[in-house]
This record gives C-alpha cells, sequence and structure tokens, in this order.
C-alpha cells in the first residue's frame, strides 16, 4: 500500500512551507513517527514525522516551495523491513541554504560577447550600469540573454591577487519573511525611538545578594537582567496603556494582559518567542519562561504557537557588545524597548561625581498611537523601577519576591 504523506498545517493562517532539509534518502526504511524532513515556515522550522513505516520515496527537494496539503512524499507501507536493517540514520544536514559559487574568471582569459543584448537584457544591464562588452553571451551567435544579464555581476576593479569569489545564497522562508515585516514595519509605521539611561547598581546589589540562594532555591535557575526588565516594563504598560496596543485599520485595540515578546537568538537566526501573562508571573515565573523558550529556540524546538501573538517586545542587544540602537518595531505591535551592555561611567549622583554601571535604553514606538507624552512617560516609568527595583517591584521584600 502507498501512502502519500502531505504537508500538514503548521498554524493559522500559513499557507506554504519551504523543504528545509530532508533527514533521509530516496529509498531509505524508515519507521514510523521517524523525523524524516524540517521544514521552514513564514514563522518557525518544524520537523516533518513519518506518518508510517516503510519505503520512502521523495516528491520534492530541499528548498522547493510546496503548498499545506501538498503530497511530498510516497511511503510504501507494503514493503519489508530489510533483514538486519535499522532505521534510516539521519543524512548528515546539508548547508540551510543552496550556494553557489562564481568565481571571477582571469583578465587574461576574458571573451567577449559577440552578439548584441536582447532589448530586456539591454535594459537590465542599463539599470546594473553594465556594458554590454563585459559579458559573455550564452544566447545563439553569442547573443546575451536576459538570464545572462540578470546574472552580471558589476565589475569590481582591477584583480588584485588572493580570492575575489562571490557567493549566492538563497535565503530560508522565515529569514525572507523576516526581511520583509521589517521593511514593512519601516514603511508602515510613524516609528519614532527615545532614549534614556538607567544606573544599573540597585540591580546589581540585589542580585549579588540573593543570585546564589535563588539558584540553590529554584533548581539552578539564574536571576538574571530579563526578569527585572520584564517586571519594570509590565508595570509601565499598565500606567500607560497605549504602548500596549496596536492599529487595526481605523481602530486601536487596546490589551489589558501583557504578552511579552523576547527576541533570543536561534541556529536559524533571530526568534521572537512569547512569555504570556507576564504580568501575573513573578521573578521566578519570568526566568523560568524565559529560559524554556530559549532552551527551544536554540534547539529548533520552538513552534508556531510559541511565536504568536505578543504585545510588547523586548530585545537585548547587549548581549552582543550593542551600546545603542534603534529597535525595529514587531508589527502589528506598536513598541519594543532595546537593552544594551552595561560600561561603567562616571555620572553626578548628589553633586559629587561617582563611576557606576549604566546601560542605555531605547523605545521605538509607533507614533501613529502612541505620542510623545506616553512614550517618554513609559521609558521614564521603566528607568524609575529599574533604579528602584526594592521599592516598585519587590514591595520592599526581596526575599518574598523571589520566593525565598
Amino acid at each position: 500500500m502507498i501512502l502519500e504523506m502531505k504537508v500538514p498545517s503548521p498554524g493559522e493562517s500559513i499557507t506554504e512551507v519551504e523543504i528545509a532539509t530532508w533527514l533521509v534518502k530516496d529509498g531509505d526504511y524508515v519507521e514510523k513517527d521517524q523525523a524524516i524532513a524540517e521544514v521552514d515556515s513564514d514563522k518557525a522550522t518544524l520537523e516533518l514525522p513519518a506518518e508510517a513505516s516503510g519505503i520512502i520515496t521523495l516528491k520534492a527537494e530541499e528548498g522547493d516551495a510546496v503548498a499545506v496539503g501538498q503530497v511530498v512524499c510516497h511511503i510504501d507501507t507494503a514493503a519489508a523491513k530489510p533483514d538486519g536493517a535499522t532505521p534510516a540514520p539521519a543524512v548528515e544536514k546539508a548547508p540551510e541554504v543552496k550556494k553557489e559559487e562564481v568565481k571571477a574568471a582571469p583578465v587574461a582569459e576574458k571573451t567577449y560577447a559577440t552578439g548584441a543584448p536582447s532589448p530586456a537584457a539591454k535594459k537590465i544591464l542599463e539599470e546594473k550600469n553594465i556594458s554590454p562588452s563585459d559579458i559573455v553571451g550564452t544566447g545563439k551567435g553569442g547573443r546575451i540573454t536576459t538570464e545572462d544579464a540578470a546574472n552580471a555581476i558589476p565589475a569590481m576593479g582591477t584583480p588584485t591577487g588572493g580570492s575575489r569569489g562571490t557567493e549566492r545564497v538563497k535565503l530560508s522562508m522565515l529569514r525572507r519573511k523576516v526581511a520583509e515585516r521589517l521593511v514593512a514595519a519601516k514603511n508602515e509605521t510613524a516609528m519614532l525611538t527615545t532614549f534614556n539611561e538607567v544606573n544599573m547598581t540597585p540591580i546589581n546589589t540585589i542580585r549579588n545578594q540573593y543570585k546564589d540562594e535563588f539558584k540553590a532555591k529554584h533548581n539552578g535557575l539564574g536571576l538574571g537582567y530579563m526578569s527585572f526588565f520584564t517586571k519594570a516594563v509590565t508595570r509601565a504598560l499598565q500606567l500607560y496603556p497605549d504602548v500596549n496596543s496596536m492599529m487595526d485599520g481605523d481602530h486601536k485595540v487596546a490589551f489589558d494582559f501583557a504578552d511579552i515578546s523576547i527576541a533570543v537568538s536561534g541556529p536559524k537566526g533571530l526568534m521572537v518567542p512569547v512569555v504570556r501573562n507576564a504580568e501575573l508571573l513573578t521573578f521566578r515565573g519570568v526566568e523560568a519562561e524565559i529560559k524554556r523558550l530559549a532552551l527551544r529556540a536554540r534547539d529548533g524546538q520552538i513552534t508556531v504557537d510559541d511565536m504568536t501573538g505578543g504585545t510588547f517586545t523586548i530585545t537585548n542587544g547587549g548581549v552582543f557588545g550593542s551600546m545603542l540602537s534603534t529597535p525595529i518595531i514587531n508589527p502589528p505591535q506598536s513598541g519594543i524597548l532595546g537593552m544594551h551592555n552595561i560600561i561603567e561611567r562616571p555620572i553626578a549622583v548628589n553633586g559629587k561625581v561617582e563611576i557606576h554601571p549604566m546601560m542605555f535604553v531605547a523605545l521605538s514606538y509607533d507614533h501613529r498611537i502612541i505620542d510623545g507624552r506616553e512614550s517618554v512617560g513609559f521609558l521614564v516609568a521603566v528607568k524609575e523601577a529599574l533604579e528602584n527595583p526594592m521599592e516598585l517591584l519587590m514591595d520592599n521584600n526581596p526575599k518574598k519576591a523571589l520566593e525565598l
């Protein structure tokens, strides 16, 4: 019996996926529920499990875009398992993208086209500012085709030795969707960024005093900065609810809960999983949820549901050494808070110069829905909570707040 395996729906609103990697070869014997492929949607990378045991015949190639419900392989369930055979081992994963190397030809061996470019090719070459005499035509009689023009690369000067290879890399569906959303965020929102700075001494004092006890009490869970920032953000969102809202046509949609998207780095690029109802979580709850989501992203197990929704985003460029940036809004949200690295700097404290660990923070927001008063007030509220966490975030009882 031949079983046709179709692409299941990875989530609501997703109609197409891309075959990122086949984990088995054509003709392999596979076991039911064995992972046979990784597929990219515009939101996540997911594994495709075999629906039955048998000999597999692949019906799509890596890089193919396939519709949800389309047949991607056949499994011959009547085929006997080869004697002594074990399930097909996962094929060593190929690079995530197909790469095509184009090397520059030595100048002395250059062959010039003997034919003229087609009208379409001529237009492409003019747009690229490339002379037809610099192109080797592959058409009849050396004629330059549209494909020749599209693949032509402008001259980069006379070769001076060393490698001058170039590389064409097809972006994954996830990366293409991220790029599309980032461009849309710039083009379709009235995005502005406001800045402030935070004295991290009070938080460092609390962490240094309680982090070992916190770790021992909560099974190795670390007391990081993200729980302080998340709690400060949820408090500020309650004070300035417009920041916790989004545009929907001619309407403003406001939320009475805070689903905080946390940007984390994964093997497939930037992921933004969501901490649900962060306003209800304790410090331990925030740290535990962020750790869980970060591990899932690192291991490639993040799901569409993990990243769906979110009313506000926090991103931490400081882990990569960024001192200051203007984060881009994560649509359809209206605000994003950017954290940065911590640097000891001299500041004025009660008329005296003191050295403290300081962090710049940035709030990018959609000015269509958030006015300057709300944006500045929100960021000031975040700063106040971070510089006075004992009173504003812990109710002057850190041991209770940290569940120690």
